[in-house]
Order: structure tokens, then sequence, then C-alpha cells
């Protein structure tokens, strides 16, 4: 793969039945605007029994039938917190561990430092998490990944990077290269990707080429780096 090459949204996710849950971070090619997106993938009826709620500025993740409600541990979380002028987005219960960290003026690296990767073997999903940091005019944003060393779950390797925005371009990380039993996690450094600068071409291009079968719910957050405003959609495979 050309390592500077960047991806349409469309290209990465179109032939992939099974990227599980997936994180971009990045900037619109207007560069007005800071972006973030997230989306949940299911193949069990207790991963697909799920829907996206927004409260306030932040997201949770809500049972779309609360008897069918099995390991809730794993799929009932908040996905999406803000601290001040840092923005969380994590595919777990990690999101407020970082919340938490920030708060007592500790750093993102040292939340995820105390957490592992999902307990759920033999796939032991990996938690991937990203936070933004808003300054005056501009930003600054982080992608992490906790994923076992190998396939016995006999320790967790932790990897962080991070990035200065340039318009148009955006990093997207993900649980899964593909679909498998165990599942294959996620390898190499995020992809690049491109954020076109209107919010809904985006969404659109991520659920339409998101597996049928297998897409639970999306979340796009545009966030204007002029005013402080942001506008965000959902799309949830169960309507309410």
């Amino acid at each position: 793969m050309e390592p500077y090459k960047t991806f349409k949204i469309q290209e990465l996710l179109e032939n992939n039945t099974y990227p599980g849950r997936g994180i971009v971070i990045g900037m619109s090619e207007c560069g007005n605007f800071a972006v973030s997106a997230y989306f949940i993938m299911g193949r069990s009826e207790n991963s697909r029994n799920r829907v996206f709620t927004e409260q306030g500025e932040e997201l949770m993740i809500y049972p779309f039938d609360s008897t069918k409600v099995a390991n809730p541990e794993l799929i009932i979380y908040a996905p999406v917190r803000v601290y001040q002028n840092h923005l969380i987005v994590t595919n777990g219960d990690q999101t407020d561990t970082i919340y938490d960290y920030l708060s007592r003026g500790l750093r993102f690296e040292d939340a995820l430092n105390t957490r592992s990767f999902e307990p759920d073997s033999p796939n032991f999903t990996p938690r991937i998490s990203g936070l933004m940091k808003f300054h005056v005019k501009d930003f600054n944003y982080k992608l992490n990944i906790l994923k076992s060393t190998d396939e016995a779950g006999s320790e967790c390797n932790r990897y962080t990077f991070s990035y200065e925005p340039i318009p148009g371009l955006g990093h997207f990380i993900h649980t899964y290269n593909g679909d498998g039993n165990p599942i294959p996690s996620f390898t190499g450094e995020p992809e690049r990707v491109f954020i076109p600068s209107d919010i809904d071409e985006f969404t659109t291009a991520i659920w339409n080429s998101l597996n049928a079968a297998n897409k639970v719910a999306l979340y796009v957050r545009y966030n204007n780096l002029k005013d402080r405003t942001h506008e965000t959609r959902i799309v949830n495979k169960h309507a309410k």
C-alpha cells in the first residue's frame, strides 16, 4: 500500500463485511470543520440490538429492545463525551476512564495505560479511542488502539498516534480487519481517508458503504472551528 495514499471511505468499507466498530477523525476539505465519526456493527442479536441517542453534546448507546439484552457491559456505553476543550470518542467504557483522567489533569495515554482489550475470547476485541483537543483557532487529535499481543490474550499492546490536521484528510481506525472466527484484529497504522466539506455527503458515504446485514448505527459530527458550533448526524438501523 502506498504510504501517503488517501482513500475515499467507500474504498475501505465496501468490500469489508465486518470492520466492526470504527472511528474517523480529521479536518474537512474546506478547512472549516473538525470532523469525527463513529460507527458500530454487529453479528449477533445482542450486538445488533442497539441505537445511538444524543444527550446534549454527548452520545449514548441504548438497547433497541431492552428485553433482549445480554452482556450489557460490552454493548451499552457512552461513545462520545466532552470535557472542556476535548472531544472523546471510543468504542467502550474507556470513554469514562479518559474523561476522568483529563478532569484530574492527566493525559489520554495515562488513562489508556490502565485499560486493556475487551475480555471476549477468542476475539479479544481491541479498544479503539480518539481525542480531539481544540485550541483558539485550530485543533489536534490522537488515536489509540489497545490490542492483544497474541491469540491467547497474554498481554496488551498499546499504540497511540498523534496528528496535526490537514484539510481534507482524516485517519480511520477500526476494530477488525474483516470477518472471521476468531475475528482478525486491526493491524498497522490508521488509514488515511478523504473528508468532504459537507456533513451529509460524508454521512451518506459511510452508511451506504457499510455491510447492510451487519451495520447498526452511525454518528457524524462537524465542529465549526470559527464559531465553535457543531452539527451532528445520527443514522440508526433500528428506528425508535
